[in-house]
C-alpha cells in the first residue's frame, strides 16, 4: 500500500467522492477486509457493499490481497491501494487552474492555482516514474514562522525572494544539453489551525 497516490481519471475521482465509497476506502486503508466484514461497519447489505467494492476495484482504488473460504462461500479480502488519495486537477482538465493566466504573487487565488499545478505535475511525474519503474528525485521544505508584524512579513518575503533569486541565477544552466529543468515553488500563507477558517488580514 502506498502512503499517498494521485487520482487523475475523472471517473475514478467521481467514484472516490461518493460518500459510501469514500467510507469503504477509509475502512480498507486501515486494513484488509471482506464485503461481509465491511457490511457490518457501514450498515449496508453485503451485496450492496460488493457492488461498491467492484466499482472501486475497477478504477484501481482497492485491490485483492487474498481469499478465504467461509462455509460454501469464498470471501475476497480487499484493501485500499493507498492510505490517502489526492485528486489531480487533471480530473477536471477543461477547467483546471492555470497560474500562467495571471501572475499576482500577493494573490491567495494565484497561490491556489500554483498549488494545483504542483499537485498535477508531481502526480503526473509519480505516475510516469511508477510505469517506468524509476525513482523520482524531489525535495520539499516545510516549516512555520510567526511574524511580529506585517512589516516583518514583508521584509521576510523580500529577503526570501532575493535569496532564492540569487540561487537560481547561480545554478541556472539553460544552455546545458544534458541538464534537466526543475520547477521551484515557495509559498507563504497563514497557518490553518484545526481545519478552521484562517485568520483574515488584520495588520
Amino acid at each position: 500500500m502506498l502512503d499517498v497516490t494521485v487520482i487523475e481519471d475523472p471517473e475514478a475521482a467521481a467514484v472516490s467522492l461518493d460518500p459510501i465509497r469514500a467510507r469503504l476506502l477509509a475502512e480498507l486503508a486501515a486494513g484488509p477486509a471482506s464485503a461481509t466484514m465491511l457490511a457490518g461497519k457501514v450498515g449496508l447489505p453485503r451485496q450492496k457493499v460488493n457492488y461498491h467494492l467492484k466499482a472501486l476495484e475497477r478504477h484501481g482504488l482497492v485491490e485483492l490481497v487474498g481469499e478465504r473460504r467461509k462455509g460454501n462461500v469464498t470471501e475476497r479480502l480487499m484493501r485500499a491501494t493507498a492510505a490517502s488519495y489526492v485528486i489531480s486537477p487533471l480530473a477536471l482538465a477543461a477547467v483546471q487552474p492555470d497560474p500562467d493566466r495571471f501572475r499576482d504573487q500577493l494573490s491567495a487565488r494565484w497561490l491556489l492555482a500554483v498549488g494545483a499545478r504542483l499537485v498535477r505535475d508531481v502526480g503526473s511525474l509519480i505516475t510516469g516514474a511508477a510505469k517506468a519503474r524509476k525513482r523520482l528525485a524531489t525535495f520539499a521544505l516545510d516549516g512555520e514562522v510567526r511574524f511580529a508584524s506585517a512589516a516583518d512579513r514583508a521584509a521576510f518575503i523580500q529577503e526570501l525572494t532575493a535569496g532564492v533569486g540569487a540561487l537560481i541565477r547561480k545554478y541556472d544552466a539553460p544552455d546545458t544539453e544534458d541538464g534537466r529543468d526543475h520547477r521551484i515553488v515557495v509559498a507563504v500563507h497563514p497557518t490553518v489551525k484545526d481545519q478552521t477558517t484562517p485568520e483574515l488580514e488584520s495588520q
